[in-house]
């Protein structure tokens, strides 16, 4: 079986930007409980994720030639 390739047209630091955003609005809309802090806590973890990938991607890690 043969993995369908995607090209992505939007950075990894923006998609998880735009989903941290929408998690954030969607813990608003819930009250307070298990599932409004999941909400924010998957909502941390995107953006996290999102600062490592810009930091990993910065050019002061860059392997000198």
């Amino acid at each position: 079986m043969q993995r369908r390739h995607f090209k992505q047209t939007v950075s990894l630091e923006d998609r998880l930007a735009d989903e941290a955003k929408r998690l954030r609005e969607k813990a608003r809309s819930l009250p307070h409980g298990v599932e409004r802090e999941r909400a924010i806590r998957k909502a941390r973890q995107c953006e996290t994720g999102s600062d490592i990938s810009e930091w990993l991607r910065s050019p002061g890690l860059r392997v000198s030639k």
